[in-house]
């Protein structure tokens, strides 16, 4: 009963952390053991993850995760965010990736997916820290790394239903893209990366948006003009390519006559390959037909 009891304190001190994050209390935190939290987390995982849930979800979230980091629940349930903790703004001159990781939770719209996906888009910075010879900080690869990490805990700490998971997963692993848009991307470019990104674009904009943090107005202008820019590319170039067919009507005809092929589902996986061509940048869309059959001559896999 004893052990059960310290297992049950564990969830007190999540709720704790609730309170905290929901302005309702100044008390001291409860005393708990590592191994209750990690206990608990698997006897109670499914009241576990509600609780960090509602943390996340919170207004302010940032007291909820300082609370955590109070009463030794992140590092027990969180190793990974944990160690942000004390990262930066010290010797190597470069922002407390800890405070910046509770900005931009907070930042964030409050959205299951968006809010985990805030809290670990930058775990994997502790192992990719490198300076370079003049003194630049660089975290090359970290969204990868991130991702991996991600994948390792969950492995070994289930948290996530596989939905939100996968959409964590995602959303720590593409984090840089829409950061990295230039004025100078063709429509090719956006409609490519419209296409990768999938059914995560709208969560992937907001976590983009929160991710900035930064203090000058001027930069934090540019950043989200940009954001805003290509989600307003995205969006023109969806409406015009569900009004405008990307292949022109009776390409499937030419490709018939061309390539000796008759009628028969063979010839809608041809378009299906072509259509991919267009939206990937390999060949312009709303050529006339013989311009594709000629692409296709060239490029004989799209035929199979």
């Amino acid at each position: 009963m004893d052990s059960e009891a310290n297992h049950t304190r564990a969830l007190d001190a999540l709720d704790w952390a609730i309170e905290r994050a929901e302005g309702r209390t100044l008390e001291g935190p409860p005393r708990v053991e590592s191994v209750d939290f990690e206990v608990a987390s698997v006897t109670f995982r499914d009241d576990v993850r509600g609780r960090l849930d509602r943390i996340l979800m919170a207004t302010d979230a940032e007291a909820g995760l300082d609370a955590m980091l109070e009463c030794g629940a992140l590092g027990a349930l969180l190793p990974p965010v944990n160690k942000l903790v004390g990262f930066g703004d010290g010797e190597w001159r470069h922002k407390d990736v800890w405070k910046h990781t509770k900005q931009v939770v907070t930042q964030a719209v409050p959205r299951l997916e968006v809010r985990w996906g805030a809290l670990l888009h930058d775990i994997g910075k502790v192992k990719t820290r490198s300076i370079s010879p003049d003194g630049e900080v660089h975290f090359f690869g970290h969204a990868e790394v991130g991702a991996r990490m991600l994948e390792k805990f969950h492995r070994r700490f289930p948290l996530f239903e596989p939905s939100l998971y996968d959409a964590v997963h995602f959303l720590v692993l593409h984090h840089l893209r829409a950061s990295q848009y230039g004025g100078g991307w063709t429509d090719s470019a956006v409609r490519r990366f419209a296409r990768e990104i999938g059914p995560y674009m709208e969560d992937l904009f907001c976590l983009s948006r929160a991710d900035i943090t930064t203090k000058r107005p001027e930069k934090k202008r540019r950043g989200m003009h940009q954001i805003d820019e290509l989600q307003r590319r995205v969006s023109e170039l969806a409406m015009k390519d569900a009004e405008r067919p990307l292949l022109p009507k009776g390409v499937g005809d030419a490709i018939m006559a061309a390539f000796g092929i008759p009628p028969s589902k063979r010839i809608g996986v041809v378009k299906d390959n072509l259509e991919n061509a267009v939206k990937a940048g390999r060949v312009a869309p709303y050529l006339e037909s013989d311009e594709y059959v000629a692409f296709l001559r060239e490029n004989p896999a799209f035929l199979k």
